[in-house]
């Protein structure tokens, strides 16, 4: 356990991509990692968020949004951003981690149905799985 590597994502809100990322990591990659997340805002955590994640077995009792400033002091491997590419400015990292940026688009800002909202949030959800577990796999082999 004292072996995992610490991973810690920010995004502006915390409350979809950052969400995502640590419950991902920590459902699928636990035995490796144990992964945190926060943002500029704390926002809560959008229902979409927690819909897509418990379809494919993950429990989010506990999922919350925090602040960046709640990890204040605290030691990292890795500080993943997950901005994506239409946003302003990032959460910035000044501690001793490797840092990392792995942009995401928000499906929370996109207009449409229920059902369009959905398969956006479903679509992230398996871009963030697919692209972070692999990139920490390829960092830390």
């Amino acid at each position: 356990m004292a072996d995992r590597k610490r991973v810690l994502f920010l995004c502006v809100h915390n409350s979809v991509r950052s969400i995502l990322a640590e419950h991902l990591v920590n459902h699928f990659r636990g035995d490796r990692f144990v992964a945190s997340s926060a943002g500029l805002e704390s926002t809560g955590v959008n229902p979409h968020t927690r819909r897509v994640l418990e379809e494919i077995g993950i429990d989010t009792a506990a999922a919350r949004s925090k602040r960046v400033d709640e990890f204040r002091g605290a030691e990292f491997d890795l500080v993943v951003t997950v901005c994506g590419p239409s946003e302003g400015e990032c959460p910035a990292w000044f501690g001793k981690a490797k840092q990392a940026h792995l942009p995401f688009e928000d499906p929370g800002r996109a207009p449409g149905s229920e059902a369009e909202l959905l398969a956006r949030f479903r679509a992230t959800r398996d871009e963030i799985r697919a692209t972070v577990l692999t990139f920490l796999d390829d960092l830390w082999k």
